[in-house]
Formats: structure tokens, sequence, C-alpha cells
């Protein structure tokens, strides 16, 4: 039985109040059903400021209690609040934060959700955290959003992420050559936390690291400490780190070398490693590589590249050399865009040389 299912077979048998966990490899999801009867009345009499509590929720490894505020949580407040509470105590408390994602739905007559907030926050040790301002008194539909018995039901999931990379065997090994005290710290006082799959080879890394400087790192490290990355090789994926980490990036003698990085710099959103690869690109610009660089140029939207390509192939005699062989079919494969500016850079010229040839 699916966990919608599951609640709603619970609510249909009249439970006021009811709590469902499962548990998957890297995160614990709990939902708490949260009524509130006599609604109407309760409001009048909590005061401002002041919250009904529900019963604790144990998701995750700790323990959380959902508070409303039926006359707001601060003063002014012309709404609902609605925030969860860590009730855990400290010897339980790994220390740092825990990322937890949050919704909550008020729930009509049927028991189907008629409105609906969500988040994801970072929980620490017994602070709260949600909305304080939930729902508003005038959005606060009592037809709608009231039972018959003026009861309001808020449903109120936690998803808490526990997972923990395990530790690589024989201790985390540093992916690049440690340059700086900074780097050096980090490595020697705090333990990686990530693990990375990278052509069969594994990588460790700080989760806060990789989080802070790319967000397509925040995006997949949101709900698990390990990742799999099988289109990449090894040593790309270990420059990219030595960056990330060190905020220098590596030595790019090599025109390929450059080319392989530019990719995953465009795909981590790494945008200061993009344009040291687009520069080490330029200094690379032949005869022979510049249909492929400017392929590559158009296809990760690198603007420097391309021009320095563009001003590669506008230089007389350098286009027809360029298309002597098969480089017109890599150009109007890669990028027919930029064959067709240098086509009318070029009818333009040879229409000016033809004009002042005949006024001569």
């Amino acid at each position: 039985m699916s966990m919608s299912a599951l609640l709603s077979t619970l609510r249909g048998a009249g439970r006021h109040q009811l709590s469902a966990t499962t548990v998957t490899a890297w995160q614990a999801t709990g939902s708490h059903l949260f009524r509130i009867d006599g609604y109407t009345q309760a409001s009048k009499i909590v005061c401002n400021s002041g919250p009904v509590r529900s019963d604790t929720l144990s998701v995750g490894g700790h323990d959380w209690r959902l508070l409303c505020y039926p006359n707001g949580s601060y003063f002014g407040c012309s709404g609902i609040s609605h925030l969860i509470e860590h009730q855990s105590d400290e010897s339980t408390w790994d220390k740092g934060k825990v990322l937890v994602k949050a919704q909550a739905s008020i729930l009509d007559s049927a028991g189907m959700p008629s409105y609906t907030q969500t988040m994801t926050d970072f929980a620490t040790f017994h602070c709260d955290f949600g909305w304080n301002n939930f729902i508003s008194h005038k959005e606060l539909d009592k037809q709608k959003h009231l039972k018959d018995d003026d009861c309001l039901s808020i449903l109120c999931e936690l998803t808490v992420v526990t997972g923990k990379c395990a530790k690589i065997a024989g201790g985390p090994r540093v992916p690049f050559d440690l340059h700086g005290e900074l780097v050096e710290a980090i490595w020697n006082k705090e333990e990686p936390d990530v693990r990375i799959q990278v052509s069969g080879e594994t990588l460790a890394a700080h989760r806060w690291i990789l989080v802070a400087l790319s967000p397509v790192f925040a995006q997949e490290l949101e709900l698990s400490s390990e990742l799999l990355v099988d289109d990449m090789d090894a040593e790309v994926f270990k420059a990219m780190l030595q960056f990330i980490y060190t905020d220098s990036p590596p030595l790019l003698e090599a025109a390929t070398a450059a080319e392989r990085l530019l990719v995953a710099a465009d795909r981590y959103e790494l945008e200061k490693l993009k344009r040291a690869c687009e520069e080490a690109l330029c200094r690379h610009i032949d005869v022979g590589s510049v249909a492929a660089t400017l392929a590559l140029a158009e296809q990760h939207d690198c603007r420097v590249l391309r021009e320095a390509c563009m001003r590669f192939l506008s230089s007389p005699g350098n286009l027809e050399a360029v298309l002597a062989p098969d480089g017109f079919e890599l150009l109007k494969t890669g990028c027919p865009s930029a064959l067709l500016e240098l086509v009318l850079k070029n009818m333009i010229r040879h229409e000016q040389l033809t004009q002042e040839s005949c006024t001569r």
C-alpha cells in the first residue's frame, strides 16, 4: 500500500492523529496529521504568538513537533503560522546541520489537500523553522478549509536526509595536489562527507564546498551523499575538483585537456573555470583546429572563444585554408550560423574590393 493510500485509509477510519514513516537508503520520510478541533474557538483563546502543539513525530533519528499559531508567530501577523520544532535531546544530535524537506497541506472535508506549502531548510539543534506566513486569515476559507465540526486538519510530511557516505577504505585520499594552507586544513581537519564514483574510480569531497560553488552539485547532493558520474574521465573530474578547492585552474598546456575541462565546467556551471579554459583554447587556434573549436564554442555558449575563432577565420587566406579539406562540412554541421556569418562577411569584402578596383 502506498503512503497516500495508507493515510487515506487511516483518515477514513476516524483517526484524529496519525504518524507514518518510511526509510530509504539516504533519507527518512515521516507524515503526521495535525488536527485542531474547534479551531474558531481556539483562535480566540490562544494569545498572539502562542502555538498549539502536536504530538511528537520521530523521523530520521530525530524528534520533531508541529507548532500551529492561529494568530501568527509574531506581532502584527495577519495569518496562521506553521512551524516545525526540533525536539531531540543533545545526546542524539549529530554536530552540524540536517537537511529537511517539509510539505504542509490543509485537508478539506474529503481528506484531500486544498492548500499546500513546501520548503527545504537546514535544521540545527532545537531550532524551529517553517512558514511564519503559512496562510492569511482572508485566504482561510472556512467552508473549504475547515470541516463541518470546525476542525482544521494539516498533513505535514517531513523528509530528513540521514545517509552519510561510508568511509573509503584506508581513509579518504585527496584527489589532487594540495596547494595552500587553507586547502590542507580542510582535508586534514574536516572529513569528506561526499563520495563520487567517476569512471570506476572513487573520489572524496566536502559537500559544503561543492554546494557553495556549483548550483548543479547543490541540486544533485540535495538528497544523496554519493554521486555516480559515468560519462567523464576521472582525471578531468580531479582537475575540476582542484579548481573548486583552490580557485586556481590547472595548467592547460594541451588543447584536448582544455576542451574536456571546458565541457565539465559548463556542465557544473563553473563560470570562472570555463573562462580559463576558453582563454587556453584561444592560444591553440590554428587552421587544423579552428573548425572543431568553433563548434565547441557554439555548443557550450563560449562567447570569447567564438569571437577568437571568427577573428582567425576572417583573416585573409585562413577561411580558404580551413575550407579546403573537410572544414566546410565541419562548419556546416557544427556551427552553421558562424559559417553563414563568415560567408556574408567575405561577400561584403569581395564586393568592396570589386568596387575599389572599378574606381581606379
